[in-house]
């Protein structure tokens, strides 16, 4: 190409990227496309149950144009897992929902559904490809301990899974979320329960469905809309826990 094509070249490359390029309504823009940006990068992994009786079934919802609901991983009781989202698209499984400041939890987070009917305890098998999975997520987006939650956490009064029956304690030994074990010190008194849960990242706006959704994480316990003297310690010692700060990270490559 001669010395003279090469600028005209350029230019006619914008104007086709100019024209092809989506603009934000009413604000006149010129595309000038830079090479400086990557994928999104999540922070935050949400956890939930199909409540379907078979993989089949869950599948059919997940991929159904009809239903316009979506996550990025499905796993399976026998342990089969299923990406259905590449993990830089925004599924849609998390709905309307919040999470500390975030209100847009579909745009930062993962989100995992486990082939269980909401009745059954998770099978062996499944728990253990969902172990390996949050091990695989946390270590390429260095996503906090504390960030690995419920659909019932994230909506709580709108959503209950996982059920109370999802083993969080094992998670979070693992390192996948965060827990207290007994014998935990009594929650200094007056104990705010709102102030409480909402540094823990739960929406209050409705609280006792955040009281709800922490008693069934935490506690195991269903549709219980008070916190227990026993609770109040619990959820005081996971807000102290949520404060200290996150061992650091690797840099990413290129950083």
């Amino acid at each position: 190409m001669g010395t003279m094509a090469r600028p005209v070249a350029f230019l006619l490359l914008l104007l086709l990227a100019a024209c092809a390029a989506p603009r934000q309504a009413g604000v006149p823009t010129t595309w000038y496309p830079s090479p400086n940006f990557d994928e999104r990068r999540p922070n935050l992994v949400v956890i939930h149950h199909t409540s379907d009786a078979t993989r089949e079934q869950a599948l059919a919802t997940l991929t159904d144009p009809a239903r316009e609901v979506s996550a990025h991983y499905l796993v399976a009781r026998d342990g089969t897992v299923y990406q259905l989202v590449d993990e830089t698209k925004r599924a849609w499984h998390a709905g309307v929902s919040r999470w500390g400041a975030d209100t847009d939890v579909n745009s930062s987070s993962i989100g995992i559904e486990l082939d269980n009917d909401g009745a059954e305890p998770f099978a062996d098998a499944q728990l253990a490809s969902l172990l390996a999975l949050l091990a695989d997520l946390k270590a390429r987006y260095h996503i906090p301990t504390a960030n690995f939650v419920g659909h019932g956490d994230v909506a709580p009064g709108r959503k209950v899974d996982p059920s109370r029956w999802f083993p969080w304690r094992t998670l979070a030994l693992a390192g996948f979320g965060l827990w207290c074990d007994p014998p935990l010190a009594p929650a200094a008194q007056p104990f705010d329960d709102a102030t409480e849960l909402q540094a823990l990242g739960y929406d209050v706006s409705d609280l006792d469905a955040a009281i709800r959704a922490f008693n069934r994480h935490y506690l195991q316990l269903e549709d219980v809309p008070i916190l227990s003297p026993g609770a109040e310690a619990m959820l005081a010692c996971l807000v102290q826990k949520s404060r200290q700060p996150e061992p650091p990270a690797e840099p990413a490559p290129g950083r």
